[in-house]
């Protein structure tokens, strides 16, 4: 009975000792509750065939029985100290046991110690929610934005403490199917506006580190911005698992418009860095413009530099041409190397190279009835030559390479370079791409 059970586990004189210190309260529970199991586990296993008859009265006896447990249990309870969680293992093992008993399962004590808990479970979903958001407002204010597994460590900690509530909370199996299903929903919900705090914050930063950057050719994007775009890319594969509720229509809505301002923020992180990309080629090209057929530098850098000229620390551009040519080697690499997601990539750098294209071509049609000086010649076909096989190294998609405005812009230099070689006597030759590439060594 439960009185031997109780002796047994020292109940008396550690449970209502006021020297016992609360956990030592809870560890004699512990151990009483186990006790209790295994009593009643032994009770079904030796006397099954003889209770088969008196199953009503065996009922009856085991909830007398727990009856008993509960008063010592919430004993344990009252003395503990506020917002503490040492007694859910309690609630762990009792209820992994009557949710598997046929007989027990949302029985009397099954319904006391569900309700017994319930404030318990309420109040630590709010501390952990108040936690976590006070996480995000302060580690973003001191986040560093080094690499920390696939984000930063501030991202690393959120994603980390929502996945455990959701597993601590998944894990106790609450015997209540609405209750249950009401604390999956709000963890679902609490997840989506942690992710969209944590996404928000992260494309600030983004925006003002990026706008901090130089504007030249020595540009190189930083390791801090890299890691910014993992934290959004890690938020994308995490958001279906710690966001989506299934059969809750609600959650349904929702989930989705957390995972579209994630493509959103991926879609504007590519343009905010194509447009900084962009004012670089612009500056590139403003210096060619100078050299328009017709305006004094050009007709002054055709008396120091003439066509004729085939060596390339002599040829007029090439030096522009390939910093801009290390700029777009310099930065592919960088962010092959440091971004987590292979498409977000690759799907940058199409973007990339098809602004870049439509750039020159849209130049040399504003130049279409002027012939170009052979600076502007050296530097739109060596960019053009190295800058595709830049690309090309990458694997980028062939047929997006070759596209009708890489033609068009080919098609414009071949004919410049014939013209240049007429010009010349014969005497000028297109060796830039193979000079080039001795110069940047």
């Amino acid at each position: 009975n439960y009185e031997s059970v109780s002796q047994y586990a020292q109940v008396e004189d550690v449970l209502y000792s006021e020297e016992s210190s609360p956990q030592k309260k809870l560890d004699n529970v512990m151990r009483l509750a186990e006790l209790c199991i295994e009593v009643l586990q032994q009770n079904d296993e030796y006397h099954a065939e003889a209770f088969a008859w008196f199953s009503d009265l065996v009922i009856e006896h085991a909830e007398i029985f727990w009856s008993l447990c509960a008063v010592d249990l919430e004993a344990a309870l009252d003395c503990q100290p506020p917002d503490t969680w040492d007694s859910f293992p309690i609630f762990q093992l009792l209820n992994d046991y009557l949710r598997t008993h046929d007989s027990l399962k949302n029985g009397k004590f099954h319904t006391h110690l569900r309700d017994l808990f319930a404030p318990q479970v309420i109040r630590y979903v709010d501390l952990m929610e108040s936690s976590i958001a006070q996480s995000i407002h302060r580690g973003f204010e001191r986040e560093k934005w080094e690499p920390v597994g696939n984000g930063c460590a501030t991202s690393e900690d959120i994603f980390w403490k929502l996945d455990a509530l959701q597993t601590f909370i998944r894990d106790l199996h609450w015997p209540d199917e609405d209750f249950g299903k009401h604390l999956d929903y709000r963890l679902k919900l609490m997840a989506a506006d942690m992710i969209e705090s944590c996404v928000k914050r992260t494309l600030n930063n983004f925006e003002t580190t990026l706008q901090k950057g130089r504007k030249s050719t020595d540009y190189v994007v930083p390791n801090d911005l890299c890691v910014m775009i993992n934290v959004i890319l890690d938020a994308q594969e995490k958001v279906d698992r710690l966001c989506s509720v299934s059969g809750n229509a609600e959650a349904h809505k929702y989930h989705p418009m957390v995972e579209d301002l994630i493509l959103k923020t991926l879609a504007t992180m590519k343009t905010f860095l194509n447009t900084r990309f962009s004012v670089i080629m612009e500056s590139v090209i403003s210096k060619l413009s100078r050299y328009d057929e017709g305006t004094m530098m050009a007709s002054f850098l055709s008396l120091t530099s003439p066509l004729t000229s085939t060596v390339s620390s002599q040829r007029p551009g090439l030096d522009v041409a390939l910093a801009y040519v290390s700029f777009v080697r310099n930065n592919m690499e960088r962010l092959r190397e440091r971004i987590i997601d292979e498409n977000f990539v690759l799907t940058f750098f199409e973007v990339w190279y098809t602004k870049l294209t439509t750039m020159i071509c849209d130049w040399l049609s504003e130049r279409i009835t002027l012939r170009l000086h052979l600076f502007q010649l050296t530097v739109i076909a060596t960019i053009m030559k190295k800058v595709y096989k830049a690309f090309e190294l990458h694997v980028c998609d062939t047929n997006l390479l070759k596209c009708k405005t890489y033609e068009t812009v080919m098609d414009r230099i071949k004919l410049e370079e014939a013209t240049a070689s007429v010009c010349s006597g014969g005497s000028y030759d297109n060796t830039s791409d193979a000079e080039s590439d001795i110069a940047s060594e």
